[in-house]
């Protein structure tokens, strides 16, 4: 599909330019397949904390149904305010919503063990997190400084570091086939490779969308294997969980209840601070690549807003915190089409599979080993995106320390859980994630120690080994 053939250079950089209908849906869904997989694994990834996920046998098990189905379709409805949003909520630009992996590492530890009842205080955070965060919309170029990519890179990082072992789990089998003969086989190992390979060959020995689809396509290609070649999925078990699902569904409000947890209220504002300046890149990231332009002060709050108050209306129905989605930024710069009606077009698709259960139902049916293989690529990439933000720091010993004594207390309460153990639950929860404390250590050290660390000031602590990275941003000592 040309280019020449959807519109003219500049209609092309216009936002408000509507390309012939029967070029903007098949361009539409682009931008939804283009997440979709990212959008619906946080839903999967709390049921199966909570105890009703893949392979739990929980009476449960069918209200993760309904949270695939909340994910897909707020993410539908939280589009629509960033592309036709009324007044000043919204950028008005294509931006694409979905759920954030920045908020799993926060609700893991609130869910752990406890089922479904967890959920009332979970989604009590999210809404509360959600107006916080929209308003954060009104000064949020006032705040951008606090969190230069020092701390944006290690905060990014920590989030992938947390989530990787749960794509390990996955592919070799799911947190309740732990202890049995069967977690780790080779049969289980073998669905997980099947899609990392699959997805690796299409990433890198493909272009367009075959390119940015990869991660579906090798979910796709190892369902099909599971299905063939394994026990884990058969027909009956689909078409059994096609036909137990309704056509159409309405979403339920407060369906969980709702439940004040000063812990997933506190975790939740506080990542909303993260959120939203990654928003700020991406609308800057579109606004750069498709128009040529530097965003405006609106769109960026407007953009704020509605990732905000999207989030809320979601928290009220059974969804999880919506954010703009960064790989459809490249989807634009590849497309060349800057129209927000193009992504409009996808965000009704999404809205449509979030309101019919069979979509949801079919989703349901991917083996926990297929799965597997596709979070080990998406959360490593979570890693990596964060290893490239803090590409940008420049790597003098006083940014070498800070970022030691944030990573050092970060990942080693992820990691061991039990050394805060005689704290209040509240705390014990927001500690243990890891991500709030080393944000936490990273802005306040940023903020309040010397520009200047001496060289000799650091040689007794590293072994030895000295850095010397500038960065690509050697000329400001601050970042």
């Amino acid at each position: 599909m040309s280019n020449s053939s959807i519109g003219t250079p500049e209609q092309l950089r216009d936002p408000n330019y509507t390309p012939p209908l029967a070029k903007a849906i098949p361009l539409g869904i682009q931008h939804v397949l283009a997440m979709f997989v990212s959008n619906v694994t946080p839903a999967i990834i709390v049921a199966g904390a909570a105890g009703f996920g893949f392979g739990s046998n929980s009476p449960d098990f069918p209200e993760l149904l309904y949270l695939i189905q909340m994910s897909m379709l707020f993410a539908g409805i939280a589009t629509l305010l960033q592309t036709m949003g009324p007044g000043p909520v919204g950028a008005k630009l294509p931006i694409v919503q979905g759920t954030s992996f920045a908020f799993i590492p926060i609700m893991i530890p609130l869910v752990a063990g406890k089922g479904v009842d967890a959920l009332a205080a979970l989604f009590g955070g999210v809404i509360i997190g959600g107006i916080v965060h929209a308003i954060l919309g009104t000064f949020i170029g006032k705040i951008r400084f606090a969190l230069p990519p020092l701390v944006t890179g290690l905060v990014v990082m920590m989030i992938g570091l947390a989530l990787v072992k749960v794509g390990i789990q996955y592919a070799a089998g799911g947190v309740p086939a732990i202890g049995t003969p069967e977690y780790g086989s080779l049969g289980n190992w073998i669905m997980a490779l099947i899609v990392i390979f699959v997805t690796l060959g299409l990433k890198f020995f493909t272009k367009g969308m075959l390119s940015i689809s990869a991660v579906l396509l090798g979910l796709i290609v190892g369902y099909l294997y599971a299905l063939f070649f394994t026990d884990a999925v058969s027909a009956a078990s689909i078409a059994g969980s096609w036909g137990k699902a309704s056509a159409f569904a309405l979403p339920m409000p407060f369906k969980y209840g709702f439940e004040f947890s000063l812990a997933a209220v506190i975790g939740f504002s506080l990542m909303a601070f993260v959120s939203a300046v990654e928003t700020v890149g991406d609308v800057s990231g579109i606004a750069k690549g498709g128009a040529g332009r530097e965003a405006t002060d609106d769109e960026i709050r407007g953009a704020t807003y509605a990732d905000g108050i999207g989030s809320a209306v979601a928290g009220l129905f059974g969804g999880f915190p919506n954010t703009s989605f960064s790989q459809n930024v490249g989807l634009i710069a590849m497309t060349g089409v800057m129209s927000r009606h193009v992504v409009t077009i996808g965000a009704i698709f999404l809205i449509v599979c979030g309101l019919i259960p069979k979509v949801g139902a079919v989703i349901r049916t991917i083996p926990i080993e297929v799965l597997g293989g596709g979070v080990i690529v998406m959360f490593g990439m979570v890693v990596a995106a964060g290893i490239s933000m803090l590409s940008d720091v420049n790597w003098n010993r006083r940014n070498m320390v800070i970022f030691a004594i944030a990573l050092s207390i970060g990942l080693g309460l992820q990691l061991e859980p039990g050394a805060v153990q005689y704290l209040p639950s509240s705390a014990k929860v927001l500690m243990t994630s890891g991500i709030l404390p080393a944000a936490f250590i990273a802005i306040v050290l940023n903020l309040i120690l010397p520009a200047h660390l001496a060289d000799a000031a650091t040689e007794e602590v590293s072994g030895g080994m000295a850095g010397h990275g500038k960065g690509s941003i050697p000329h400001d000592d601050h970042v």
